[in-house]
């Protein structure tokens, strides 16, 4: 892939403003990137080929700008630790967290973020998690910016029920980060995180 490629490529995902500082770390570290199809289980990963000595981001392509541009330095700072500290370290610790302070730094600004999402974002990287995911507050302001917007799990009210990875459930009870739900059509219970965007369904329907 030639960099007029990939900025052709990453200009379609993030905001115009980073495409080319996007681009400067495609060329600085020299990874495969793939835009994916939407996946239940994460956003986006780094993968590195010990025999190739090939590394991989992808990222998934229905993200909003913002929140692609977030993961893809999410794991472009995956690469930048195991290149500094090894593969053995910690996925997501001290080391990685300086690691992705290190490329959100230079483009947290306002010409970049929206408003809404600034803040949440500076309160995020203080102290990065695993995924934005695991960060509520940073989850939801992302989640104004989507083209389809859905509900998440913690707004939805006791005993309403929602659809959630082509499976309708109905909202029991909070456990600290979780929600256990019933599954309509088998009765079983399952432990579903709060942070998840979720289909509120007329209970009309049931």
């Amino acid at each position: 892939m030639s960099n007029t490629v990939f900025q052709n490529t990453i200009s379609r995902y993030v905001p115009e403003a980073t495409v080319r500082y996007c681009s400067e770390l495609w060329l600085l570290y020299k990874f495969r990137f793939i835009v994916k199809k939407k996946r239940a289980s994460k956003l986006g990963d780094y993968t590195y080929n010990r025999l190739l000595n090939q590394h991989t981001i992808t990222v998934n392509g229905d993200l909003n700008p913002y929140a692609f541009l977030i993961t893809y330095l999410h794991e472009v700072a995956h690469l930048i630790t195991g290149l500094r500290f090894g593969f053995r370290v910690k996925p997501h610790g001290e080391e990685w967290k300086a690691s992705f302070k290190e490329v959100l730094y230079p483009i947290l600004k306002e010409e970049v973020f929206p408003p809404n999402v600034i803040a949440p974002l500076y309160d995020y990287i203080s102290n990065p998690k695993a995924t934005s995911c695991s960060d509520m507050e940073l989850l939801k302001a992302l989640g104004e910016h989507d083209e389809h917007k859905l509900a998440f799990l913690s707004d939805v009210k006791l005993t309403e029920t929602f659809r959630f990875n082509k499976k309708y459930f109905r909202k029991d009870t909070v456990v600290r980060t979780r929600a256990i739900c019933t599954e309509l059509s088998s009765n079983k219970k399952y432990y579903i995180p709060l942070a998840a965007q979720v289909e509120v369904i007329q209970t009309t329907l049931f």
